[in-house]
């Protein structure tokens, strides 16, 4: 087996069993009750968000020093993962919000700079869209996405740098005063595995594809 059909394989698998351990594992929360199972999802689509990103950044950086175009491909095809994970998490975020918040959206700072980061990287998309020349668009498109990846740390030390509603990082890393059960922190860490390998097998199956896509563009200008 490939590369590829080895992550999508392990992503399935994992997957499976870190929705039979959500909900048949971990504890329900006394608090919150049912509605924190969003939790994992929530916690993990947004690990793969800041990962996606983080890999435009380090192929952005290898493009501009290689002038390879396959680097150029990841970045691009890891921007697009990375906001359709994020935007799972501006969409989960609200869900978890209400019954807990008794609102969908508040300008809190985690909240406001994470809309911020996709907001970031829609422009990106867009960006490579609107200019003509494909090496010009790759070139700009770099510099964008290591100048945008900025606002991930920025995202990640929000509720340190600032007065915050939403729940710290050591409630998330679990240990003894945390709050976060052990089978909770075990159920986390599957999702966060599971979710990172479906990231994996997207990119991969997304790479191929424009791969593809520009072999098929160069058949066409050359007939």
């Amino acid at each position: 087996m490939n590369l590829k059909t080895i992550c999508a394989v392990l992503s399935l698998a994992l997957v499976l069993m870190s929705i039979l351990a959500i909900f048949y594992y971990a504890p329900i929360e006394k608090t919150m009750g049912m509605v924190q199972k969003i939790f994992y999802f929530h916690v993990a689509s947004a690990w793969t968000g800041f990962l996606a990103f983080g890999v435009v950044f380090v192929c952005s950086i290898l493009f501009l020093w290689k002038k390879k175009e396959i680097f150029d491909a990841y970045a691009c095809c890891s921007a697009e993962i990375g906001v359709l994970f994020t935007s799972l998490v501006l969409v989960t975020g609200p869900m978890w919000a209400k019954p807990v918040w008794n609102t969908y959206w508040t300008w809190d700072p985690r909240l406001t700079t994470t809309l911020i980061l996709w907001l970031i990287y829609i422009g990106y998309l867009l960006l490579r869209n609107m200019i003509p020349s494909p090496e010009k668009a790759a070139r700009i498109s770099a510099v964008y996405g290591i100048i945008g990846f900025v606002d991930v740390p920025i995202v990640y030390l929000s509720i340190r740098l600032w007065r915050s509603m939403h729940p710290g990082h050591v409630m998330i890393m679990g240990g003894e005063n945390s709050g976060l059960d052990p089978r909770m922190f075990q159920v986390l860490m599957l999702s966060l595995a599971a979710f990172t390998f479906l990231f994996l097998t997207l990119l991969l199956i997304r790479v191929d594809l424009e791969k593809l896509t520009k072999t098929i563009d160069q058949y066409r200008k050359n007939f």
